[in-house]
Parts: structure tokens; sequence; C-alpha cells
């Protein structure tokens, strides 16, 4: 018996570009078009779907709007949203990834792209490796444990409390954002960042700090080694998850401009 097809909701307020949709990929899923807020919120009443395609520009009730009302409902916050925009600018991405989008593609966007963008989201094992990556380094594991808690929904987040050991791990992984205490035994912040920029991959890769201290020379010191920013302790969740969203959203899309 063949495997049930995943069921897709693609909002657009352009009826054209809902036809065009379910005529591309109806083959592959279940596709349920919804032109407006109203109609989605319409169609999940009756259907749960695997995923939800959202268009960000939509008069009266915009994607952005749409994503903060799906995320305060239990029953709907876990479903994968993909974000469909003409906007090609880090406002728009950063928005997207602290509200807790997937992926962000900007039309006009080839079957190819797309469907290999729904197919990581709907594989669990796929959407968890497709997931930034964020390192977090510091001695005090009540600290580890607050990141991770803080940032595991949208992040695979990893913690090492043994700085001197950075080295070694950076040969099994790939972090795409930093997290470095600055005052640690052995190796404190500073000295981890010239370990970090000598591997080639990590030349660009966001370093923020994590600081009790949060003097101007403390700050000045890590930026000339090649910081790109500080949260100072006790860490407060949302400034820690604005920070990581806008320094990702910034890595990501630059990584994305190389690999055209």
């Amino acid at each position: 018996m063949p495997a049930a097809r995943k069921k897709i909701i693609y909002v657009d307020d352009i009826m054209m570009h809902l036809v065009s949709f379910k005529y591309r990929l109806e083959k592959l899923y279940e596709i349920y078009p919804a032109q407006n807020s109203e109609t989605l919120f319409k169609i999940l009443n009756s259907t749960m779907p695997d995923l939800i395609l959202l268009d960000v520009n939509m008069p009266d009730v915009n994607g952005f709007e749409i994503l903060e009302k799906l995320k305060r409902n239990l029953l709907y916050s876990g479903i994968p949203v993909i974000f469909l925009t003409s906007q090609n600018d880090r406002e728009t991405f950063i928005k997207a990834m602290e509200l807790g989008a997937v992926d962000i593609i900007n039309k006009p966007f080839s079957d190819t792209a797309l469907t290999e963008s729904i197919e990581n989201q709907l594989d669990p094992i796929k959407r968890d490796e497709n997931k930034p990556v964020i390192l977090a380094v510091d001695d005090n594991p009540s600290i580890l444990k607050s990141i991770n808690h803080s940032l595991s929904g949208k992040y695979r987040v990893y913690t090492l409390p043994k700085p001197e050991m950075l080295k070694s791990l950076l040969m099994r992984l790939t972090p795409d954002l930093f997290l470095l205490d600055c005052q640690m035994p052995v190796m404190n912040g500073f000295d981890l960042i010239p370990v970090i920029r000598g591997f080639a991959v990590h030349e660009e890769t966001p370093i923020v700090f994590l600081t009790s201290e949060g003097t101007v020379d403390s700050f000045n010191a890590a930026i000339n080694l090649g910081a790109n920013g500080f949260i100072v302790k006790p860490i407060d969740e949302a400034v820690l998850n604005e920070k990581m969203a806008a320094l990702l959203s910034d890595f990501i899309m630059h990584r994305r401009i190389r690999a055209l």
C-alpha cells in the first residue's frame, strides 16, 4: 500500500500563485490552498498539515502576523513554516528566524529549490541536520544548561565545558556560531578566538562573548581579535535569541550568496 502523501497548506493572497503551485506540486503532495489567514485557520480546524508555506506580503494579515498566531497556539506551534517572499533583505530574514520559520525562500523560485526545502523539513532527520549549529563554551555547567534550554528549539546546540578541547572538537564539528565565556581556567575566550579563526572554514563564523564584566576595554580587545558581539551575564533569554537570529541571518545570507 503506497504511503500517504504529505499535507501542505500554501497561503498566498494571489490566486494565480495558488493555482500554479498546486499544479506544479500536487503529484508530490496533498496541497491545500489558502488565500488569507481566515481560510488557513478554517483548513486547520479539519486538517493537520505536515508543513505550511506562507507568503510574507499579504494585505490585512501578513505572513509574520500569521506565524505569530500559529506559534501562540499549542496545536499548531510545532508545524514547520517556510516563508516565501520577494523581499531579499536582512530585516525580513532576521524577523523570520526570530519568529521561528524553518526556512525562507525568495521568489521567483524553482521547483527543485522549493521541493528540496520542503523535503528537508518533512524528514525529521534532515530537519534537525539543517538547523544552524551553535557551540557554547563555558566552564559553568548551569550556564551551558540555560543556553541549551533557551536555544535548542531553533538550533542544534552543542556545549563544551573544557575550552582546551575546542581545537579537537572542531575537527569533527562545524558550528555556525560560537558563544564563548570570557573568563575560564586554562584558556579564556580571548585565547579561543585565534584557535577558531585558525580554521579556514571559520574565518567569518560569528563569535559572541559571554561576559559579566562588560567594560569598554574588554569589548575592544575582543572585537580586535575578531569577536562579533557580546552578551552580558546574567543572560537574558530574549536578548540571547535576538542576538543569535541577527548574527546567524547575516552569516547564512552571505553563505548563500557565495554559493550562487
